[in-house]
């Protein structure tokens, strides 16, 4: 297999993981963590496609071409680390940006958003696991504004161990029904329409408000 076959199997992957299982057998369990590390720890990979993924890797297990308990160990492994590198990644460029004054950089911004984190990080790392773009930059904005590492982690666990046994269950149970598998895409639109919408939502009732309190004082 070359890297473009590899390319379109991962970006494909509720079409090919079948056929992958069968051809290469456990190797598919190494592929699965290095998709799921990758979406998490690389900012350059948020389009990877880990909610598919992990729905599509639990209908294979209720099959029995997986197992489920190896799956979830490995998944919410891979999940964790890759959260957390991303993290130190961002910790790493936050420390120079601190100690530097940057003309190009609003450093009281970055302080405000160090204080958001302080106060509302927790919410953020574990909710957004279950938001396509914003899981990969999450734990990166995390590192950058300073976010206290233990209270990131205990966050980073428990939103890995929701997101991945979520939807891997989800996908044991339900996977398999055929009006389900047929519409994938369109379920998982609707699911980060879902998710998306209501914290969407929330941020511009802040704004008004925000706005109002300006107006009348």
């Amino acid at each position: 297999m070359d890297f473009m076959q590899l390319l379109d199997m991962v970006m494909h992957i509720d079409k090919y993981l079948g056929a992958f299982i069968t051809e290469y057998g456990t190797l598919v369990y190494a592929v699965l963590f290095a998709i799921i590390f990758g979406e998490t720890g690389l900012i350059v990979l948020p389009f990877l496609p880990g909610d598919t993924l992990l729905f599509i890797a639990g209908a294979f297990s209720a099959e029995g071409q997986m197992n489920l308990l190896v799956l979830n160990v490995l998944l919410i492994t891979a999940a964790i680390t890759g959260n957390t590198l991303n993290y130190f990644v961002g910790r790493a460029i936050g420390q120079k940006v601190f100690t530097h004054n940057y003309r190009w950089l609003d450093q009281a911004a970055l302080i405000r958003t160090h204080a958001f984190y302080e106060k509302h990080g927790g919410k953020t790392i574990v909710l957004s696991r279950f938001v396509p773009i914003v899981r990969t930059f999450a734990p990166f904005v995390a590192g950058v504004s300073g976010m206290r590492f233990a209270a990131f982690q205990f966050y980073n666990v428990t939103g890995a161990v929701a997101w991945v046994t979520g939807l891997t269950v989800a996908g044991y149970f339900f996977g398999n029904i055929p009006v389900i598998r047929d519409h994938l895409s369109a379920i998982v639109l609707v699911g980060v329409g879902a998710a998306v919408v209501p914290v969407v939502l929330g941020g511009l009732w802040k704004v008004y408000r925000k706005m109002t309190r300006v107006r009348t004082s």
